[in-house]
């Protein structure tokens, strides 16, 4: 599989990790359904997690049903998340592995050391095998 950002959804990512740096900042990837995945709108989220908010990120499960009701019928759905890692690789944690609740969907994480963007990858998760699989990524205009 195929994740496709443009360069100002990347900067969009980029400016909200710097913003919630050192902690973890999350978002939605929206576009339309195929492949390749096609954002179009890259959403931000709120870190609800209670502890530990510089290694762990949760999304409020009525966030997440209010971004699938706003795209219902638009010919566009969450195609996956991004989050940030900061100081830390864009690689996924045990923490995510352990809470990826979708198959199928993409990851993107960046890596943000210092508040300055480092690395940016996408993967796809699989929770029952705590398996990752690192997906292309193709920044695009």
């Amino acid at each position: 599989m195929t994740l496709v950002l443009s360069p100002t959804h990347v900067r969009a990512i980029e400016e909200h990790a710097r913003e919630a740096y050192p902690e973890e900042c999350c978002g939605f990837l929206v576009g339309p359904p195929g492949e390749p995945k096609k954002v179009d709108e890259v959403r931000r989220a709120t870190n609800v997690v209670e502890s530990n908010r510089a290694r762990r990120y949760v999304i409020d499960p009525r966030e997440i049903l209010a971004t699938e009701r706003s795209t219902a019928g638009s010919g566009r759905e969450i195609l996956g998340f991004y989050h940030s890692h900061p100081d830390h690789p864009a690689a996924p944690s045990d923490f995510d592995l352990a809470n990826a609740a979708w198959t199928g969907y993409s990851y993107l994480i960046l890596s943000i050391v210092d508040r300055n963007p480092n690395d940016l990858r996408s993967w796809l998760l699989d929770p029952e095998r705590k398996h990752a699989k690192a997906e292309i990524l193709s920044i695009t205009p």
